[in-house]
């Protein structure tokens, strides 16, 4: 299997790379906007210049995806591997990059680092993110704790919010319905409603940006019940979404941005494995607040970042032991604020030195203990250090360096090394080598360290990682990257049960597990009508983590059949995964395997008007019946039809 899946992105490589190579060379000039990212330092940064594959989920990818969620466009990207995707709405989200678990992926949402400090991994909640309000999505993977901190261990995902509009008042709103059924329970009715508006403007020096959205979402059970004589019942998902930005541009040179953010749901949940329940319930509620100044100078530019979040959680759940619903409740905030400097020197030479500091508490209430916000918070204050160069002769060089100081177990260095070089740079053909080796931690959570299971001796997680491959492109109609990693971990957090003493806690581990694969991805323009994406991930692990795939592989064709009209077909295969789960009934671990299963998706949209756009969507079109988690279900086919409005 392993000598199967090299192949495949070998074969991949080189029927791209003849491609690329074997085509005459022509004298007409292709001319091509000069991409540009974020991820890499913090600061634009053109593509080529960037020693990583950095993956941008665009405006236009996300207005061609209409209708479809955050998780749902992440879920089709390279090398990312998002378990419960397809489940019911609400469903805890496991986030894999790399062979990694969902706590060594970093997400940021315009430049500040969002986590969720009640939980035991203090991984984000993607379910809290709104589409609508997105402008576009960066996922860099690789270890990039130098940049970006704690959990940036297996890669990043980078949101940036839409932008205020250039005239006075511009108008968005999408509404949409569909269904929202099993593969094997289907009444055909429209149990899904999204709707959502938006306001954004420029009023001389003063620009806004104001967005309100809803969703309500029920029929369908989270535990499978292919088990039970009669379907289980369904589970509801009611989410709401407010976002509000105020910027201030003083001069050419000095400019503020306030936001704010309401993100809420509550869901219904089951008992379990195959088991159904009419009562537990849960909810998630997040407020965020900050400010954003950049100030512009002839040699450089400053960023100050800072914002304040609290989160809130609990559910309710019915215990069969003692036949009473038990409350559990959560309350986090999170501190954060940057500074950070990019000077130019020359040309050739940029330096980026930063400050990050981060304060979380966390206070917990549930029938086994309290954890107390007064002990159980930390710090961490950060400074790091970046040199970029980009040479005139096609080499390009990142090396940088961080400093964690954590309040309770002291300082850290990491540090990353990442060459790259322009073998092509023509009009019309570029090839780029690059390879880099970096070091990442993962700092304990606040459970890990002060619930009753916690352990103040516990060090951070650590992470090395090596990668090397190339990034090519051919004139407007063919782009084709492929990347090798390598990942070492140790330190791993465990929880231990002594079934002796009957005492558990959280230790580190003292082995070593490692992780390996290849990324490859191929976009084809054989047309100004027809795009093609391929992608294919290969990852192996010494030690199996649960639910991740060792191939995946997803192809999309997007047509404009017409000026007007697009439309879009997908397919996914997604092999068999190694999965563990708990058994109450013998009050233990059990393993077992995932069957690889295969979908295939359709979507158009039709724009009859100038200012009006019309979209469906068909999910799962052969009406796929799987698991995605063991014992929960997972969506059918499933149809979505909705309206755009922009003025």
């Amino acid at each position: 299997m392993k000598k199967r899946s090299i192949k495949l992105s070998l074969l991949s490589i080189l029927l791209a790379g003849n491609v690329l190579f074997a085509q005459e060379q022509k004298d007409e000039k292709v001319e091509q906007l000069e991409e540009v990212v974020l991820s890499d330092t913090k600061f634009e940064l053109k593509k080529e210049h960037s020693g990583k594959i950095i993956y941008k989920i665009t405006k236009n990818d996300i207005e061609q995806n209409s209708g479809k969620t955050v998780i749902e466009l992440l879920d089709n990207v390279a090398g990312v591997e998002i378990n419960g995707s397809n489940n019911s709405k609400g469903t805890n989200l496991g986030l894999y990059f790399r062979g990694g678990r969902s706590r060594q992926v970093a997400v940021m949402i315009d430049g500040v680092l969002v986590s969720d400090p009640t939980g035991i991994a203090a991984t984000y909640n993607l379910n809290l993110i709104d589409v609508n309000q997105i402008e576009s999505i960066e996922i860099l993977k690789g270890s990039s704790s130098t940049l970006y901190g704690s959990g940036a261990a297996t890669g990043v995902i980078n949101i940036i919010l839409k932008k205020a509009s250039k005239k006075p008042f511009s108008l968005d709103y999408l509404a949409s319905l569909g269904t929202n059924e099993t593969q094997r329970n289907r009444k055909g009715n429209f149990d899904e409603i999204n709707q959502n508006i938006g306001v954004r403007g420029t009023l001389n020096k003063f620009n806004y940006i104001a967005n309100v959205g809803f969703t309500s979402s029920n029929g369908m059970s989270a535990a499978s019940d292919v088990n039970s004589v009669t379907p289980f019942e369904t589970d509801g998902f009611n989410s709401e979404n407010a976002l509000m930005k105020l910027g201030y541009e003083a001069n050419d040179k000095l400019s503020f941005q306030f936001f704010g953010n309401y993100n809420q749901y509550d869901y219904d949940y089951d008992a379990g494995l195959y088991e159904d329940s009419d009562i537990n319930n849960g909810f998630y509620k997040e407020i965020k607040q900050g400010l954003k100044a950049n100030y512009n100078y002839k040699n450089g530019e400053l960023i100050v970042l800072g914002s304040a979040s609290n989160l809130k959680r609990g559910f309710n759940s019915y215990s069969s032991w003692t036949s009473t619903i038990n409350s559990y409740r959560y309350e986090g905030k999170s501190l954060f604020a940057e500074l950070v400097n990019k000077y130019t020197i020359n040309e050739e030479f940029h330096f980026i030195v930063g400050l990050n500091y981060q304060d979380f508490d966390n206070q917990t209430n549930s029938p086994y203990g309290t954890i107390d916000s007064n002990i159980a918070k930390y710090s961490t204050t950060d400074p790091y250090a970046s040199v970029v160069y980009n040479g005139k002769n096609g080499l390009n060089l990142n090396v940088g360096a961080r400093l964690n100081n954590h309040s309770e177990y002291g300082n850290h260095f990491v540090y990353h090394v990442n060459p790259s070089y322009n073998v092509i740079a023509s009009n019309q053909t570029k090839v780029k080598v690059l390879a880099s080796y970096s070091t990442a931690y993962i700092t304990p959570s606040t459970y890990q360290l002060f619930s009753q299971y916690g352990n103040l001796d516990l060090k951070p997680e650590e992470n090395t990682t090596i990668e090397f491959g190339f990034d090519a492109s051919y004139k407007k109609w063919l782009t084709i990257s492929s990347v090798f990693f390598y990942r070492d971990e140790t330190n791993k957090v465990i929880f231990n049960f002594d079934p002796i003493t009957f005492v558990s806690q959280y230790g580190n581990a003292d082995d070593t597990t490692n992780a390996k694969g290849v990324e490859t991805t191929v976009k084809l323009k054989p047309t100004e009508k027809i795009v093609v994406n391929l992608a294919h991930t290969y990852t192996y692990k010494s030690q199996d983590f649960n639910y991740i795939p060792k191939n995946k592989i997803s192809a999309q064709v997007v047509a404009n059949l017409f000026k007007t009209t697009t439309v879009s077909l997908g397919f996914k295969n997604v092999s068999n995964r190694n999965a563990s789960y708990y058994d109450s009934t013998t009050f233990s671990t059990v393993d077992t395997t995932m069957k690889s299963y295969n979908l295939v998706d359709f979507s158009a949209s039709f724009k009859p008007l100038d200012k009006l756009t019309i979209f469906g969507i068909l999910d799962n079109a052969l009406n796929e019946d799987y698991e995605d988690i063991y014992g929960y279900s997972t969506r059918g086919r499933n149809v979505k039809l909705g309206v755009k409005l922009n003025f």
